[in-house]
Order: C-alpha cells, then structure tokens, then sequence
C-alpha cells in the first residue's frame, strides 16, 4: 500500500498541532534520533529526518523570535 504525505500514518501535520505537542513531538524525534540513526531501517531513517525537518520548519515559522544563544555556533 503507498502512502501520501497526507497519509495519518505520517504524522498529524504540523500546522494542526498546538504549541505544547509542536514541543513534545520535536523533543520526543530528538531525543529517538540517535537511535533511529543507528538501527532504524532506511525507510524509518527517511521518514524520522522528514518528520523532524517538517516540524522544525513549523516551529521556526511560529517562533522566528526565539531566543539564541550567540555563543552556540554549531
């Protein structure tokens, strides 16, 4: 079966989350991410990076005034 990038399997898309499951889910794929790096399939891999870019986007669309640190640099 293929599956759409609106396909709820993928994700409630990141427009339609509040603010506080934005932050959850952004923590929770940050915090899985070493571990799908290492040991996910490639499928998962690919989806866990588009999932994290998708709502990263959505977060710096919300917040483009957040706070940063100039002395974090990488």
């Amino acid at each position: 079966m293929h599956r759409d990038d609106t396909s709820p399997a993928l994700g409630v898309p990141p427009a339609a989350l509040t603010d506080d499951e934005l932050l959850r889910e952004l923590s929770t794929l940050h915090t899985t991410r070493h571990e799908t790096f290492r040991h996910g399939a490639a499928d998962a891999l690919t989806n866990h990076s588009r999932r994290t870019d998708e709502l990263e986007r959505e977060y710096l669309r919300r917040f483009p005034d957040r706070e940063i640190s100039p002395a974090r640099v990488r």
